[in-house]
């Protein structure tokens, strides 16, 4: 699940003692590159190459360089090509713009030194061992070039290729399915054929102790801001009434809900849920999703609607950490229901959570895990395989959760779940006409089930948690 260091670092990531709580939050997160490198080695290529900016997830998780809006690159090539240095696993270096250099040295060099006790602190300009064993470096020389171009000078340099046998070369060049166009095409351009693999995405599903505490922490600050929705949600008050009191028509108004004095509003409810997240030290990263009614059915929804009593209140809150890692958390509400088609919806996903839950472990498919859901979703009568816009189940049970919201690996894709996936445990029901009813939290698969990173209660009917 992890390697040494940061099994150390992170307590098992179990919580701790105070001193050991405050000891992960002051050290970063670090990658272990030897996987990219082991890839490299085991393809017959020559080098790893990643292309991307800040918003590049894969490329953000391999360097923990939270960099400019602007593309760069990391090259890493295996064991000590194009070098005579012993004891070295790897080679990496960070294309970084000249301005960003002081914290690429911090974060992407400085955070992944050595770390463990008796660790050779290097001689006087500090050059301390890696803890993976991938040495690492920045780059910001050819400032100017585009970073396709500068990867392909450090591989080049990295394998100790002159500039004119680039034309003769036969090398390869490993990279993400998502490396940008205009980049692949300066690396074919500089010699290098291009294989895609699939080795961030393997490295990145499984997660280390240090990233899950980090997964855990970002998932209590969700937890405050499900705290804060349902109680607003408690103390709200319906206001009007099918008709007036003197039962006059002319004076219907549609039932509507107020809080402290003013219509409470998917708008307004999202705000009271960001300001707690803020409150918590991390961001809403525009994805806290309310839907009330009919369009709680909608997934991709977004709009501001008056919430009123009797129809479902969807609350997903997805918020992400200052380290980059993602909560996900969603509970559905209703405020004076009728106990009609949304308690029996209710009722069926809180059942097919549990039976899904049944089935994670280390080493179970994770189409099993779909399958039950949908199975038991079934025997309450809802359309397990419903179609989008339809009634029923009409998405898969979960994914993982690590530096995006969405990752490797998916329940109801190929492939047996491992002890250090996180992902979400999720079903839900729709009917475009009524609503929708999902309740998903995320866990971390063990070798013997699974843990709940932060619990919450469940409950149709909304309770102040204040």
């Amino acid at each position: 699940m992890s390697d040494g260091s940061d099994a150390a670092e992170a307590g098992a990531g179990s919580g701790g003692d105070g001193d050991a709580a405050e000891l992960r939050d002051r050290l970063p997160v670090r990658t272990n590159l030897t996987p990219i490198a082991e890839a490299v080695a085991a393809a017959d290529a020559d080098a790893f190459v990643a292309v991307g900016d800040r918003f590049d997830d894969d490329l953000r998780y391999l360097t923990r360089f939270a960099g400019p809006d602007r593309a760069y690159a990391l090259v890493v090539v295996p064991e000590s090509v194009g070098s005579e240095d012993d004891g070295i696993a790897g080679r990496a270096v960070l294309c970084a713009p000249s301005q960003f250099r002081e914290q690429a040295e911090r974060e992407f060099v400085a955070g992944a030194r050595d770390r463990s006790e008796g660790a050779d602190g290097g001689g006087a300009d500090g050059d301390a061992g890696f803890h993976d064993g991938v040495a690492r470096e920045v780059r910001t020389e050819r400032v100017g070039d585009h970073a396709g171009e500068r990867a392909a000078a450090v591989v080049r340099d990295l394998l100790d290729i002159e500039e004119r046998d680039r034309a003769d070369s036969d090398r390869t060049a490993l990279v993400s399915p998502s490396i940008p166009h205009d980049a692949a095409v300066y690396l074919e351009r500089a010699g290098n054929a291009l294989a895609s693999t699939d080795a961030v995405a393997t490295a990145r599903s499984r997660k280390t102790d240090a990233e899950v505490d980090r997964l855990r922490r970002v998932q209590r600050a969700a937890v405050a801001g499900m705290a804060r929705a349902e109680t607003v949600l408690a103390e709200s008050e319906v206001v009007g009434s099918e008709s007036d009191a003197d039962g006059d028509s002319a004076g219907t108004r549609e039932p509507s809900l107020r809080w402290e004095g003013a219509p409470l509003t998917t708008e307004r409810l999202r705000r009271v849920v960001n300001a707690t997240l803020a409150a918590r030290g991390v961001r809403d990263a525009g994805d806290t999703a309310i839907r009330v009614g009919p369009a709680a059915a909608d997934l991709r929804y977004v709009g501001d609607d008056p919430i009123r009593p009797g129809e479902t209140v969807l609350i997903d809150v997805s918020p992400r950490g200052p380290d980059g890692y993602r909560g996900d958390l969603t509970r559905t509400f209703v405020v004076d229901g009728d106990g009609g088609w949304e308690r029996r919806a209710y009722l069926a996903v809180e059942s097919a959570r549990e039976v899904a839950l049944g089935e994670v472990e280390s080493g179970a498919t994770a189409a099993s895990v779909h399958g039950e859901a949908a199975a038991e979703l079934g025997a309450y009568g809802f359309d397990p395989n419903a179609g989008e816009g339809e009634a029923g189940f009409t998405h898969g049970t979960g994914h993982g959760v690590g530096v995006s919201r969405h990752e490797s690996p998916s329940l109801s894709g190929a492939g047996e779940l491992r002890s250090g996936h996180v992902v979400t445990v999720g079903p839900g029901v729709y009917d475009p006409d009524v609503g929708g009813v999902r309740l998903e939290d995320l866990v971390v698969v063990t070798e013997g089930g699974y843990e709940v990173l932060a619990e919450y209660p469940f409950g149709i009917v909304p309770t102040a948690r204040e």
